[in-house]
C-alpha cells in the first residue's frame, strides 16, 4: 500500500512542479476536480475502514473522528462528516462506485446520504441507479432539486413533517449589543424567507443603481464595484432599514402582496411533479396550503412537452401571458452554467426580432442581464 501511496505523492509532486498557467485551461480544470473527487472517495473509505478497525483506541482517542481531527489538523465536524459519509457508504454501492470512478462528487454523494433514511431505505435501493445517473448528468443544483423530489414521493409523511418543522423553527432575534449597536439572528422557512429576500433584493437593486449612478458622476466611465460607496453587506443593511421604514409609511388600508401560486395543468405528463418557489426551492404540498387564503392562483396549461399555448404574436416586447409562459417553462436563465431564476431574467428571443423572430414562446427564452447582453458577439470592422 506504502508503494501506492508514493506513486500518488510522486505524480502530485509533478503536478506541483508545473507552471499554473499551463493547468489553467478548461479541459485539464474538469480532469483535476475528477481525480480530485475520487482522491476524495478513496480518503472517505479509508477513514470508514479505520473507524471500523478501531487502531485508533491504542492513541487514546475517544473515536475515530476525533484521532483524524488530531492528526491531520482538521476541524472535529470536518472529520465527522467524513466519517459519517464513510460509514453511509456501505449501504451505497452504486454511489460509491460512481464516486470512486469521479462520475460523481463528494457533494452529490453527501445528498445521496442525507436522503437515505430508515422510511426511505427501501425506495433509494431500488433507485440508487437512476438517482446516480442524475447525479452524473444534472448541475448540481439541479439535482438537489430532482433529490428533493424523490424524497417527497419516497416518504411523503416525513418530508411534510420537516417542513412543519421548519416551520415551528423560524425565530427572530434583535438585540442591543455593546456601544448601542444591534445584532440581528434569524431563521425562516423557505417560503417566508423568499417573500423577505425578494423584498430586500428589490430594494438593495434601487440602492445598487442610485450608488452606482453615484460612483459614476464622481469616477467616470470607468467606474467599477470598488468605487461604490457602500459594501454590499451595508447595503443589504440599508435595505432593511429602508424595508422598515417604507412598512411604517404604508397607508392604513392598503393592500400588501399576495403570493402568486403557478398550477401547471398537465406539467407533470411531461416533466414529473412541480412543487417549489421561483427561486427553484422544493417545497411540500403541506406548506403550500398555509399560504392558499392570502394568495392568487393562475393556471397554466401545457398541450406539449415544454411549451405553454402562445398569447400574443405581433408584439416587439415579451409581455403579459406570453413573458409568464417563458418564464414557468424556462425557470432559470438559458445559459448552462447560469442559474439565475427566470423572474430575475429578461426574455427576449432566439432567433432576433430584426431577423424576423417571432414573439412567441417557442421564440422567447429567459436570459439574465449579462448573458442576453453577450449572446450576440460584437462584429469585426469591414475591411478596407
Amino acid at each position: 500500500m506504502a508503494a501506492v501511496v508514493d506513486s500518488l505523492v510522486s505524480a502530485l509532486d509533478g503536478l506541483c512542479a508545473v507552471d499554473a498557467a499551463r493547468l489553467g485551461d478548461g479541459e485539464t480544470i474538469m480532469a483535476l476536480h475528477r481525480q480530485l473527487e475520487r482522491l476524495h472517495a478513496v480518503t472517505t473509505r479509508a477513514v470508514a475502514a479505520f473507524d471500523a478497525g478501531g487502531s485508533w483506541e491504542a492513541d487514546g482517542a475517544r473515536t475515530a473522528s476525533a484521532w483524524v481531527a488530531g492528526r491531520c489538523r482538521l476541524p472535529v465536524p470536518s472529520a465527522r462528516r467524513r466519517l459519517h459519509l464513510g460509514r453511509a457508504l456501505r449501504h451505497m454501492p452504486v454511489a460509491e462506485r460512481a464516486w470512486l470512478a469521479g462520475d460523481v462528487g463528494e457533494a452529490q454523494v453527501g445528498l445521496m446520504a442525507g436522503a437515505r433514511t430508515p422510511a426511505t431505505a427501501a425506495c433509494f435501493a431500488r433507485d440508487e441507479a437512476l438517482l446516480v445517473e442524475q447525479a452524473g448528468t444534472l448541475r448540481y443544483a439541479h439535482f438537489a432539486r430532482c433529490l428533493a423530489y424523490w424524497a417527497q414521493l419516497a416518504d411523503p409523511d416525513g418530508c411534510e413533517a420537516d417542513a412543519e418543522r421548519q416551520q415551528r423553527e423560524r425565530r427572530l432575534h434583535l438585540s442591543q449589543s455593546f456601544g448601542g449597536t444591534w445584532v440581528l439572528n434569524g431563521r425562516f422557512d423557505p417560503m417566508s424567507g423568499a417573500i423577505v429576500a425578494e423584498a430586500l433584493r428589490r430594494i438593495d437593486e434601487e440602492l445598487f443603481a442610485a450608488d452606482w449612478a453615484e460612483a459614476k458622476a464622481r469616477v467616470g466611465a470607468g467606474v467599477c464595484a470598488g468605487d461604490l460607496a457602500r459594501t454590499p453587506a451595508q447595503r443589504r443593511a440599508d435595505a432593511l432599514v429602508e424595508m422598515a421604514r417604507r412598512s411604517a409609511a404604508v397607508p392604513a388600508g392598503a393592500r400588501l402582496p399576495e403570493p402568486l401560486l403557478s398550477v401547471l395543468v398537465g406539467y407533470e405528463t411531461f416533466a414529473g411533479r412541480i412543487c417549489e418557489l421561483a427561486n427553484g426551492s422544493v417545497v411540500t404540498p403541506g406548506s403550500v396550503t398555509r399560504w392558499l387564503d392570502r394568495a392568487w392562483v393562475e393556471r397554466v396549461v401545457f398541450d406539449g412537452p415544454g411549451r405553454v399555448s402562445d398569447v400574443g404574436v405581433r408584439r416587439r416586447l415579451f409581455t403579459g401571458a406570453t413573458r409568464r409562459a417563458v418564464q414557468i417553462r424556462d425557470r432559470e436563465c438559458f445559459h448552462d452554467l447560469c442559474d439565475v431564476p427566470a423572474e430575475q431574467c429578461e426574455v427576449d428571443h432566439v432567433t432576433p426580432w430584426s431577423q424576423g423572430g417571432p414573439t412567441t414562446e417557442d421564440n422567447g427564452r429567459a436570459a439574465c442581464g449579462f448573458h442576453n447582453r453577450a449572446r450576440a458577439p460584437a462584429q469585426p470592422p469591414p475591411a478596407v
